[in-house]
């Protein structure tokens, strides 16, 4: 009998152990900036991307879309963690071969054009540690207007004239970037 009670009490001290440190855990309330995929195909069902952005969508919640993205500074694409490109084959940006593989997407706003950049750095928190030394491919594009405002920063894809065409989005501000075969 006294071994019964050993070991009741033995098992009933872990359990008690156990209980107390999975109540104990702390989980973050949801992010202001969430974070979201976009993907060519964007189809789900497809297993076969060609190319994925995965990035957080700041808001404008009445700020401006300059203080947000400066003109002429670099800035991480979103929020948070620099937004990260993963090409699944290799692809061109402007006239520069970009290999498949994992980059950092790092834009620096204007308000005529937009230059885009991939980065070899990963996992970049911000754009305060960007190196222009490790810019894989460079390129600039117009900037192009919409009435439709859209409150937090989004970007789509689709199927382009000769590879996938990726536009970025923001309050009335759209930019289009080509990758091409």
């Amino acid at each position: 009998m006294k071994k019964f009670t050993t070991i009741y009490t033995s098992v009933f001290a872990l359990l008690m152990i156990v209980s107390t440190n999975m109540q104990a855990q702390k989980y973050s309330s949801l992010d202001k900036s969430p974070l979201d995929i976009a993907s060519y195909p964007n189809d789900y069902k497809d297993a076969n991307k060609q190319l994925k952005v995965i990035y957080s969508r700041p808001q404008l919640k009445e700020r401006s879309l300059s203080k947000l993205a400066p003109n002429g500074k670099v800035w991480r694409t979103g929020a948070n963690e620099a937004a990260e490109l993963v090409l699944y084959s290799d692809f061109n940006l402007g006239e520069t071969s970009v290999k498949a593989g994992t980059y950092s997407l790092f834009t620096i706003p204007g308000e005529k054009e937009w230059t885009i950049i991939l980065s070899s750095d990963l996992n970049v928190w911000g754009s305060y540690y960007y190196n222009e030394a490790n810019d894989v491919a460079r390129l600039t594009v117009p900037v192009m207007s919409d009435k439709e405002s859209i409150e937090a920063f989004s970007i789509a894809m689709e199927k382009g004239e000769n590879g996938v065409d990726m536009y970025l989005a923001w309050d009335t501000l759209r930019v289009k970037v080509p990758f091409t075969k």
